[in-house]
């Protein structure tokens, strides 16, 4: 049974939240707000869903703590604010996905499916090595010039997905459904986010002198892992 904690202050929202994700078979703690969300944390989560608008601290701080309390859990946004840049700073902060109020049940329970169902996959197949950088899938480790890089679990996905075949463009429809899943709903953001995350992690990771791959987008298509030259 998976563990999830909702972070919520709205008694009415969190109640129907809270029994929502129970009916439907959930280990669920309602939080009301940011400070004992993270003394919670130390219990270890499955899955985050977080209010912004909380009470007492600033929910993307609360967001950027709990990645760091609890790095393997799926952290998701539940917010009212609807500024596309409320979005992307949430995301930079660590969450892996958004959602925006008022939110239909469905639609948050397909969500929470498609990112429980898509645990770290570990087969057992030799590195991908571009260049200076190599992925090591099995143990989810990626190096560069002999440097570790810490990736998110999402950003290392996308990563071994693009490395699967460089110089081969990859649709933004086939990254959703191969990192997220193959029935997404909703906005594609969180897929430009991460995008955004991996190329600052690949550069600030460079060694001197060290050619990096780079992550060409395609407008209107996706995007392309390309060899350094």
């Amino acid at each position: 049974m998976a563990r999830l904690m909702v972070v919520e202050d709205d008694e009415t929202i969190g109640k129907v939240l809270e029994q929502s994700l129970r009916q439907h078979g959930y280990d669920v703690v309602w939080q009301r707000t940011g400070r004992s969300a993270m003394v919670a944390a130390e219990a270890g989560f499955d899955l985050v869903l977080l209010d912004l608008g909380l009470p007492d601290l600033d929910g993307v701080e609360v967001c950027r703590r709990l990645r760091g309390l609890i790095p393997q859990a799926v952290l998701v946004i539940l917010t009212a604010r609807q500024d596309e840049m409320d979005v992307v700073v949430g995301l930079e902060a660590g969450a892996d996905d958004y959602l925006t109020k008022p939110v239909r049940l469905g639609e948050l329970q397909a969500r929470l499916r498609a990112h429980l169902r898509r645990g770290p996959v570990t087969p057992h197949r030799p590195a991908l090595v571009i260049g200076a950088l190599e992925i090591d899938v099995a143990a989810r480790r990626v190096t560069l010039g002999g440097d570790e890089i810490a990736l998110r679990t999402k950003e290392f996905d996308l990563l071994a997905k693009l490395a699967e075949a460089p110089g081969v463009a990859v649709s933004r429809d086939t990254l959703m459904a191969d990192v997220w899943d193959a029935h997404w709903y909703g906005s594609t953001k969180t897929l430009d986010v991460h995008i955004a995350a991996l190329r600052r992690k690949l550069a600030d990771a460079a060694p001197p002198g060290v050619a990096v791959p780079r992550i060409a987008t395609l407008r209107g298509h996706g995007y392309r892992l390309e060899e350094p030259g």
